[in-house]
Formats: C-alpha cells, sequence, structure tokens
C-alpha cells in the first residue's frame, strides 16, 4: 500500500499535520510520500501510482490557497479516484469549512470525489502572535487527533464538515484576497538595517516571488499568497508585509517545548478572541479522543 500527500505550508503547521498522518500511515505499513507543492509544480506525482490521495493546505481568508487551486488545474485527470484534505488555520470557526468548496468542484472535474477532510487549529503566523501555552495545547490536540484520523482515512470512513449558510457565496466574495494578496506583494519592504543577507526568503518563496541581486537588493514579483513564510522565518524580523504589516508574526513557537503552567499568561494574552468556538473545538476534541480510548480499553 501507498499514499501520497501534496502539502502547501505557509510556515510549517500544515507540513507538521501532513507529517503526523505519514507517521501514522507508515506504523500501518503504508509507504507514505509527502510531496511539497511550489509553484513549478516540477515532477507533480501521478495520483494513480497510489492507494490512498491526500491535499493538505493552510486557510487563506476561508479558501484553499491559489496555489493548491492551480494544482487542482494541473493534477492528472482520473476515470474515478477518492481523496482526502487536511487543512489547518488559527482558528475554529465553522466558516473555515468552505474553503474546500472550490478546490473539491476543481477536482471533480478531474475525476476525484471528496471522501474526507479534516480541520485542525494551529498557531497563528499572522494577526497576532498566540502565547506559547495556547500554541502547544493546539500542537498537542492536532496530534492527538491525527493519530485517531489518519486510521479513518485508511480504514475509508467519510468524514464531511458541516456546511455553512451561504457557504459559496462568503467563498466566493472572498477569493478577492487572492488578487489583492498578489498586489500586496509587489509592496513588501526590508529594513536594511536589520537584514543579514542570508538569501532564506529567497530560498524559501514557494512562488519564487523574491529576488536579491548581487549588490543586495530585494525586489518582490506579483505572485505572492501571502503564505508569510518569508517573513515568519526571517531571522531578524527585518520583513515588512504590505498593508498587513500590522499583522506580522514573527519567529516558530515552541511546540514541543514543556510549558510551565505555573507562569501566569503574557499581556497580550488574546483570550477574549473567538472564544467560544476555542471552546467548542477542544471539547470536541476531548470528547473524540475520550471515545477512541475507551473503546481501545473494551
Amino acid at each position: 500500500m501507498r499514499a501520497i500527500i501534496y502539502v502547501f505550508s505557509g510556515t510549517g503547521n500544515t507540513m507538521r499535520i501532513a507529517s503526523l498522518y505519514k507517521e501514522e500511515f507508515e506504523k500501518q505499513g503504508v509507504e507514505t510520500t509527502l510531496y511539497p507543492v511550489r509553484a513549478d509544480m516540477a515532477d507533480l506525482p501521478d495520483p494513480e501510482d497510489y492507494d490512498h490521495v491526500g491535499f493538505a493546505y493552510p486557510i487563506h481568508a476561508f479558501n484553499a490557497p491559489a496555489i493548491m487551486l492551480t494544482l487542482a488545474k494541473r493534477i492528472k485527470a482520473v476515470s474515478q479516484k477518492e481523496y482526502f484534505i487536511l487543512k489547518s488555520s488559527g482558528e475554529p470557526l465553522k466558516v473555515n469549512n468552505v474553503s474546500s468548496l472550490r478546490f473539491a468542484s476543481l477536482m471533480k472535474r478531474k475525476g476525484y470525489t471528496l471522501k474526507s477532510e479534516y480541520h485542525y487549529v494551529m498557531p497563528y503566523n499572522m494577526i497576532f502572535r498566540h502565547t506559547d501555552r495556547e500554541a502547544v495545547r493546539m500542537w498537542e490536540t492536532a496530534k492527538a487527533l491525527a493519530a485517531i484520523e489518519a486510521g479513518e482515512v485508511l480504514h475509508g470512513e467519510e468524514h464531511k464538515l458541516p456546511s455553512v449558510f451561504f457557504g459559496r457565496f462568503i467563498a466566493w466574495l472572498l477569493r478577492i484576497e487572492q488578487i489583492a494578496m498578489r498586489v500586496n506583494g509587489r509592496f513588501f519592504k526590508v529594513k536594511k538595517d536589520q537584514c543579514v543577507l542570508c538569501r532564506k526568503c529567497e530560498k524559501s518563496c514557494p512562488t519564487e516571488n523574491i529576488r536579491i541581486d548581487e549588490n543586495g537588493k530585494f525586489s518582490f514579483g506579483k505572485n505572492c499568497i501571502m503564505c508569510a513564510r518569508c517573513s515568519f522565518h526571517c531571522p531578524t524580523d527585518a520583513i515588512k508585509i504590505g498593508i498587513l504589516n500590522g499583522w506580522r508574526v514573527n519567529g516558530d513557537y515552541p511546540l514541543d517545548r514543556p510549558i510551565d503552567e505555573s507562569l501566569p499568561e503574557p499581556k497580550h494574552h488574546h483570550g477574549w478572541y473567538c472564544k467560544r468556538a476555542y471552546a467548542r473545538y477542544y471539547a470536541e476534541a476531548a470528547a473524540k479522543i475520550t471515545e477512541y480510548q475507551n473503546a481501545l480499553s473494551v
């Protein structure tokens, strides 16, 4: 048995989720390939070579990123094949469920049927920075859920996220973000007094939107998809992200580092934000994990 997951990951959250699935699949004897999606889509693997096919992405303005829509248009057509979706975002709002609508529509034209999709909450790489404690909680929850849900995928269980009222209209309306970010990407700036010319941003940009000439001059093109990889991973926080600079978050979260629960929350704690949605997400996750553990103990 073989599986492949086509993964687009901006700052790493979605790749972490996909890696959890790879680990769980391989525990079950399923050889698994993670294919990192970049704009050139060189050597795009043939889905028909695999028994299980998945697609993973971060949610951008309640849509799949533009690069995933391009992938859906370029992928090989088949007569009939089921697939699954893994997606991540920084908040557990139900409107995130609409993010797969356009992608699934394009895939259907190519002969693919969506069998299951799962949404994992992971710490923000834009808007604001979650506390380390909250980030660790998100990651621990994702790990526990993925261990269960990867098994559901392998067993062919159907898992659909609830529909959202006016979902298609919401997704269509907010797809303007994809055009807006191409424009905004041209207004990125670099703080010259902080930049150390490590070229990490240029090398890692998935759309090759960043160029640095021999004199160290930066140029930003029109292919930005606002994944925030460049600004988030900049070692000196030297990149300004245009009109969204006020939402810039820089630096990896210590996801695998134990958190001292005795320490108080920092002053910038955003516990008020989407409070009910987070509470529902954790409660539903805990119920599913407990149910699974109880089933194992029987």
